[in-house]
């Protein structure tokens, strides 16, 4: 007699529970209810009471006129001081570099320039970019010398710097290197030949002061981008 094969029996697949996903579910089905409910509540709470919503209204735009007004008076003060700024050479020696720079950033808009600091890491030899009143960029990178006149003199390797950024790099139609200290015999030549505008202690001290603005005390200035009052 041959011998039957055992017969594997297939156990029976339990269902899948699915009450935590059910669970889940009607908690999220309850609270979408809830927050409508809120919603629909406070949204018939004002129109009942809508007289607050105006109140709240009159109130945001009163506050913003008054915030919008004191911001005006600012700058207008702001602009008043920075026309009435005067500096004498000895107070910017007494500078240290990036005072100096914020100085020579605030005569700019004390002659009517937008006018803003850069200087620091990656500044790419501009330590103030300013747009005159003619639509002219400046580009103008900052030597301070704390012994002013005594100290060492900008030489041609700070010129050769401002001359592959100014353009390319802050697209300036005017690259100035300005100092409080002087300037090598071979730096002012080779100024001349590359456009490059340089300030000198004496220049700046006139500046300074307020006779002129600085494109007043320059040669070899460009024409204004657009034409101004006088044009």
């Amino acid at each position: 007699m041959s011998r039957r094969r055992p017969v594997r029996r297939t156990g029976r697949r339990r269902p899948v529970r699915r009450s935590r996903r059910q669970g889940e579910g009607v908690a999220l089905l309850a609270a979408a209810v809830i927050g409508v409910t809120v919603v629909v509540a406070a949204v018939q709470w004002l129109l009942a009471h809508w007289w607050i919503l105006v109140l709240a209204a009159l109130i945001g735009a009163v506050g913003g006129g008054l915030w919008l007004q004191q911001k005006r008076q600012r700058a207008e003060w702001e602009r008043v001081r920075a026309q009435a700024l005067r500096l004498r050479i000895a107070q910017l020696d007494e500078l240290d570099h990036r005072a100096f720079e914020f100085a020579v950033r605030d005569l700019m808009r004390r002659d009517g320039c937008q006018a803003e600091q850069l200087g620091g890491a990656g500044d790419n030899a501009c330590d103030v970019r300013a747009v005159d009143p003619s639509g002219r960029v400046w580009a103008i990178q900052c030597k301070h010398r704390r012994d002013g006149e005594r100290g060492a003199a900008v030489g041609v390797g700070v010129l050769q710097q401002v001359n592959g950024t100014a353009r390319q790099i802050h697209g300036a139609d005017i690259a100035v290197v300005l100092t409080n200290g002087r300037f090598t015999s071979k730096a002012i030549p080779w100024g001349k030949e590359h456009g490059i505008h340089l300030v000198d202690r004496r220049t700046l001290g006139e500046w300074a002061a307020g006779s002129r603005p600085l494109w007043d005390l320059l040669d070899r200035i460009p024409p204004p981008r657009r034409p101004t009052a006088l044009s």
